[in-house]
């Protein structure tokens, strides 16, 4: 690569990014700004931010390379992405929580459930999860951001880690949620243009679509002994029904993310940004489109590396990229694409590992400085409406998430990525989901009935990770520590993930507990739907 013209595209794309944090940093001029970016967002950019924070590289990196391992199953999770993750969730939540949002003067997602449910607990706890917790997919992002700057840049993994992190903490913590949406949407439109032309190129590099398709299933006897137990039957097929690689692929990776969507904060957050309601329509379409051309890609490129690396190397991508699903894209646009390609790229996982950890760092921000200390505390705002206390105390917790997503990543192992954001979507779903729903449909919906729902989707799915999924509960050794083995029960249960069984009880406990336990006052319940 020519060093000399790789600094220049990196100097003007920091450039660029410093100029938007420097618009939306002169835009904030209050708490409200820097936490929901002053409810004024354009509905093009409120989308291509949304999408950009919801496309990640571990989508790009992290799942693409299990989509080379699981084959063009994976495509259910795009098709959930869309319908679930767009159309729904604008259509059916989006549209109900801005509105809900602006009754209650919410500018958080925990202070949104606290407020409708008249609970600091609510707040506090929810703030509190979000946390402790969202360290481990903040991490993950950067880690597939700094192994693709391993891999093409030959660059030390430790400098590539720290230089992400500084670059997204520098300006999330001086521009707020405006700096970050401007930026999310230069990422947007550079990750877009990467995907389409990687898309193009690797079905042009097996022979075209048909070809392709064809050539795959013929390796089919390529799959190592090892896989085919599992249940793996080929790249272009699904996993035999009922066996531990259909149970991950079907319960962990496409339902597991593609439910948990719907109740992500940093998603979420996006919703209360825009300035006008039917603005969230307008922006579906847009939305749809990205997801399908940044998930889409990701998992028909992943499949499709080993028809290439079986042609050109014989073997299979897994085995190219050294047992490390994290490397797979990696090692297959190397192979196949010209250097030019390799900077476009490169400047798409960048941004989209700039647009999701910047998000999700200002949510952790927002959690610590919002819903944290000041329900702690019970601060309130200034009257000049410039509350220079809260925004201080969330500038804070975003140098915490930042320090504690490099202290994170430096501890996860290899082939991480997919497994730690599966994880993140799964708990927010157990936890948040119900209650989210209650919130905007359910009027007989009660303080204790969320509380208890909240707290037993954690209790449960946390336990479900620790104790039985054993795609976790080994790394974790806490169950072998106490029981003497890695997962407490043996199959299918080692391989079912903990939202099949968590959020059931999580709705179960949230319905019934409301139903036995007093209702919200009549005039608190009117005021939150009365827009409805």
């Amino acid at each position: 690569m020519n060093m000399g013209l790789l600094a220049v595209i990196i100097i003007l794309y920091l450039a660029t990014l410093s100029y938007l944090a420097y618009l939306g940093y002169r835009q904030t001029q209050s708490a409200e700004d820097y936490l929901v970016a002053g409810r004024s967002i354009h509905p093009g950019i409120m989308a291509l931010s949304y999408g950009a924070t919801f496309i990640s590289t571990s989508a790009i990196v992290g799942f693409g390379g299990v989509a080379g391992v699981f084959g063009f199953g994976l495509l259910w999770l795009t098709f959930l992405n869309i319908f679930l993750g767009i159309i729904i969730a604008f259509a059916v939540f989006g549209i109900r929580i801005r509105k809900l949002g602006v009754s209650l003067g919410s500018s958080t997602f925990p202070e949104l459930l606290g407020k409708r449910y008249k609970s600091r607990f609510i707040t506090f706890f929810s703030g509190l999860m979000i946390f402790v917790f969202m360290p481990a997919y903040t991490s993950i992002i950067l880690i597939g951001g700094a192994r693709f700057m391993e891999e093409t840049l030959y660059m030390d993994y430790n400098i590539a880690l720290f230089v992400l992190a500084i670059i997204i903490g520098a300006y999330v913590v001086t521009g707020g949620l405006k700096a970050v949406m401007y930026t999310d949407a230069l990422c947007a439109a550079i990750m877009f243009i990467g995907m389409a032309i990687l898309l193009f190129s690797a079905y042009s590099a097996v022979g075209g679509v048909s070809a392709g398709h064809a050539g795959l299933s013929a390796i089919k006897d390529m799959v190592p002994d090892g896989m085919r137990a599992a249940g793996h039957r080929g790249w272009t097929s699904m996993p035999e029904s009922g066996s531990p690689y259909w149970w991950t692929m079907v319960s962990t990776i496409v339902m597991g993310v593609g439910i948990g969507v719907l109740a992500q904060p940093q998603l979420t957050m996006r919703f209360m940004t825009v300035q006008k309601t039917s603005s969230l329509y307008r922006a579906i379409t847009v939305g749809s489109i990205f997801i399908f051309f940044m998930t889409g890609t990701a998992f028909m490129v992943g499949p499709l590396s080993n028809l290439f690396f079986a042609n050109s190397k014989g073997m299979i991508s897994i085995a190219a990229a050294g047992g490390n699903t994290d490397l797979v894209i990696p090692a297959f646009i190397n192979a196949i694409m010209p250097t030019w390609f390799v900077y476009i790229f490169m400047l798409a996982l960048i941004s989209a590992a700039v647009s999701t950890t910047s998000s999700l760092i200002h949510v952790q921000g927002a959690a610590w400085g919002r819903d944290i200390v000041q329900t702690w505390r019970e601060w309130k705002p200034r009257p000049d409406g410039v509350d220079s206390s809260v925004t201080f105390i969330v500038r804070l917790g975003v140098l915490i998430g930042v320090i504690l997503a490099i202290i994170v990543a430096y501890l996860m192992p290899i082939s991480i990525v997919a497994r730690a954001t599966a994880f993140w979507f799964g708990i927010c779903a157990c936890g948040f989901l119900p209650v989210l729903i209650g919130s905007l449909y359910w009027k007989r919906a009660t303080r204790t009935g969320a509380i208890w729902s909240i707290v037993s989707g954690y209790a449960v799915a946390i336990f479900g990770f620790v104790f039985m999924h054993i795609a976790e509960s080994q790394p974790f050794g806490i169950a072998q520590a106490i029981f003497g083995r890695p997962a407490l029960f043996a199959f299918p249960w080692t391989h079912v993930d903990p939202l099949f069984y968590a959020l059931p009880v999580s709705a179960i406990v949230f319905i019934v507990v409301s139903l036995l336990t007093s209702p919200l006052e009549k005039e608190h319940i009117d005021n939150c739907f009365h827009d409805f």
